[in-house]
Formats: structure tokens, sequence, C-alpha cells
């Protein structure tokens, strides 16, 4: 049986395999291979999501803050905890940020008519009308740079970083932040 080999040309990661290979050739340094790659895919992606995000003047951290939120469906409200779990982000920083699209007229704070204590955060009438505009161009910027994949490496690459996802997260510790806060 005859295993079939597919040509690629080097990166920059060989390079870092090579050196370690030359200094430490009594360590196997294989998984920064694969590591190696996906930080450097990571940071190249981000960029260049960031340059989408940019053009419709847009942050990356905004255009995440206002897909949740739509993607939360009609009338697209959240606790500012729901948020907060979503995003992986601080208390702190959730309110900040809230505050920020506030300003910028694509978020209301509204009374939480379950809980007099607290807000709930909707997205405004500007903030809907921009996040349909962004989700809709961010989606062929990620038809894009996925373009250079076969439908099958594309399916295949998928489902394995879905298995490590899992994986990792399984092993992931427990949130340094529980407490959410609920006012924002």
């Amino acid at each position: 049986m005859s295993r079939k080999t597919t040509e690629r040309a080097d990166d920059a990661v060989d390079a870092i395999l090579r050196q370690w290979a030359r200094e430490r050739p009594d360590l196997d340094v294989s998984p920064m291979g694969p590591i190696g790659r996906l930080k450097r895919c990571a940071a190249l992606l981000e960029q260049a999501l960031a340059a989408n995000f940019a053009r419709l003047e847009l942050s990356v951290w905004e255009f995440d803050m206002l897909a949740t939120l739509r993607r939360a469906g009609a009338p697209y409200c959240l606790s500012p905890t729901e948020l907060f779990s979503t995003l992986m982000v601080t208390s702190g920083t959730m309110t900040h940020r809230l505050k920020r699209l506030e300003e910028r007229g694509w978020i209301e704070r509204l009374p939480n008519p379950q809980d007099a204590r607290s807000l709930l955060v909707r997205l405004s009438a500007d903030g809907l009308a921009r996040v349909e505009r962004a989700v809709e161009t961010h989606v062929e910027a990620e038809r894009a740079l996925l373009a250079g994949l076969s439908a099958e490496g594309l399916a295949t690459l998928d489902a394995q970083l879905s298995r490590w996802m899992v994986a990792l997260e399984s092993r992931a510790a427990p949130d340094p932040d529980p407490d959410p806060g609920t006012e924002a």
C-alpha cells in the first residue's frame, strides 16, 4: 500500500523546527509545528478580519458584541451576564465596552422587567443596521480567507479543529472572574 504525500512549500515554522533540530537534536519538537502554524494563522486571520472591520468603522470587539446581540434573535436583547458569558471578557471590560457602544448609538440599556436591580442590553436600530451590513461583509471576508483550501480539505480541517477544541475546552481552567456583575 503506497502512501500519497502532499507537496507543500516550506513556511516560517519549518525554519524554526530546523533550527531546534540543529540546536536540540535530543528533543522532539514536532508539537511546535501544528501549534506554531495555528498561532501564526490566528495572527494573520486577526489582522485580515480587523482590516475588514476597520473598513466598516468597527473594531473586532464591537462586531463581536453587536453580532452576539443579533444572534440572540428579536428583540436583540441580552443581560450583561449573558453577554459576558458568551464573549469571555471581564465585567470591567464589559462595562467599558457597553458604554462605548451606547455612546456610538448602537445599543440601548433598558430596565430589566424581571429584576429591577439590573439592566438589559438591546441593539438600537442603528446597531442592527450596522451589524446586518457587517455580518455579510464578514462572511465574504472569511470565505476569501479560506479560498486556498479545497472543500474536502476545509471539511477535514474543520472536523479536526472541532475535536481538538472540545478536548482543550474540557481541560480549561475555571473562569477566574466568576461574578460578571449584573450592572453594566
